[in-house]
């Protein structure tokens, strides 16, 4: 008997019969050693980079808030700044200026005087001879040198006018002293209204001003504002329309709007030039943390003018 030819495996049979479990295990173990590799070089590297944009965002966020303090630092009524710590908590206050300018004092020639101050031009020359800021004396308005700036923001009944603030320790001459009513240098706004000349005429409660300013000048303040740094609740806050006072309020009672958390730490100075006192520094150190302990330490001055 012959026995039949044995018969050939089909065309392609052996490369489409797929990987063994031997094989398959063997591959994802190979890729596991490999991602794990990887992962040890990746680990760092990737904490780098969270760790820099967390550092990246605390920055950010407390260079607004340093921006929004320079700007308003700038405002500040000369020698209004000042700053006091309870505890840990730093509270800086200064007097926020609305406007400013140059009072006229003295009579224009030819002068036709109607005898007492008064507002508006009551003899109808068209001269401001009348309306010139008296000092020594109770007054109660005067004209503008010229246009005053920011002339349509002036709150009548809530602005005051302010004339040669030199700040604590001089009689007549802080701001503070009067609280939030009118006295020594400061009177409160009744009424401002266009002049002759496109001038200004600027009517304010009776008030008696005894030092007259080198320059003639006058500021426009709306009120105090003050940022307050508290590290126990992590904020630094900025608080306004609160009522002026002669001793500064620890904290004040006004509207107050968050600019920065995560703050563990905070100093603030005011150092003002004891030779110039024309000039002075506000130095404010801040220091950050986040539930990640990622932080970040922050240090700005801010340039006080304060010539009056």
């Amino acid at each position: 008997m012959i026995n039949p030819p044995p018969k050939k495996p089909a065309a392609g049979r052996d490369r489409g019969r797929g990987f063994t479990l031997v094989e398959l295990v063997t591959v994802i173990a190979i890729l596991g050693i490999i991602a794990a590799a990887v992962a040890v070089f990746l680990r760092l590297p990737l904490q780098a980079y969270q760790d820099a944009q967390r550092r990246a965002s605390i920055t950010d966020a407390a260079d607004t808030a340093y921006t929004r303090l320079k700007r308003d630092l700038q405002t500040a009524l000369p020698n209004s700044v000042r700053v006091t710590s309870v505890g840990a908590v730093f509270y800086l206050e200064f007097l926020q200026t609305r406007s400013g300018g140059r009072y006229r004092s003295l009579a224009p020639l030819p002068a036709v005087a109607t005898g007492a101050n008064t507002c508006p031009d009551t003899n109808g020359d068209t001269f401001a001879d009348e309306n010139v800021l008296l000092f020594g004396v109770a007054d109660t308005c005067f004209t503008t040198l010229g246009t005053l700036p920011d002339f349509a923001t002036v709150v009548a009944g809530s602005d005051f006018i302010v004339v040669y603030n030199l700040g604590p320790g001089y009689a007549n001459a802080d701001a503070y002293a009067s609280g939030g009513v009118s006295g020594g240098n400061k009177s409160l706004i009744t009424s401002i209204a266009a002049g002759s000349g496109g001038e200004n005429v600027i009517v304010f409660q009776s008030n008696t001003f005894n030092l007259e300013s080198p320059g003639r000048r006058f500021h426009v303040i709306s009120g105090p504002v003050s940022y307050v740094c508290n590290p126990a609740a992590g904020t630094l806050q900025r608080i306004s329309a609160y009522a002026i006072a002669a001793a500064q309020p620890t904290p004040p009672a006004g509207t107050s709007a968050l600019l920065a958390k995560s703050i563990t730490a905070c100093t603030i100075i005011y150092d003002q030039n004891v030779v110039n006192q024309r000039n002075g520094v506000v130095s404010i150190w801040l220091s950050f943390s986040d539930p990640n302990a990622t932080a970040v330490n922050l240090f700005q001055q801010v340039q006080i003018g304060n010539a009056p």
